[in-house]
């Protein structure tokens, strides 16, 4: 990046380089990845545990939740919305902990944080 070459050309050190240029712009990318990484984890657990691939089916998860309600959908629907509900609203506010963390994180958003 021009930034690191800039600076070099000033005469800073290596270890000023990493930890005040390279890392900061390193940070933001790492935590929105982690974010993504995990709600990722957890609609593949759910997935797995539904299909019968996961954990037995009587430790209780929402991917087995699923899977018990399935032969009650016809008397009782509610109870597959719950489980349902609850592994939506976790993978929509895992990813959404992502954008906000690259929106506080990201040095280049820095300017647009008082639009806020």
């Amino acid at each position: 990046e021009t930034y690191i070459e800039a600076i070099t050309s000033l005469g800073a050190s290596h270890a000023r380089i990493l930890w005040r240029h390279v890392l900061p712009n390193l940070l933001s990318p790492l935590m929105v990845q982690a974010t993504f990484i995990f709600a990722f984890a957890q609609l593949s657990a759910a997935s797995l545990d539904f299909l019968g691939l996961g954990l037995p089916p009587d430790v209780p998860s929402w991917g087995n939740m699923v899977a018990e309600t399935r032969r009650y959908i016809t008397r009782a629907p509610w109870l597959l919305m719950f489980p349902g509900a609850a592994i939506i609203l976790t993978v929509f506010a895992l990813n959404l902990v992502g954008d906000v963390l690259r929106d506080r994180l990201d040095p280049r958003f820095k300017d647009d944080l008082t639009k806020w």
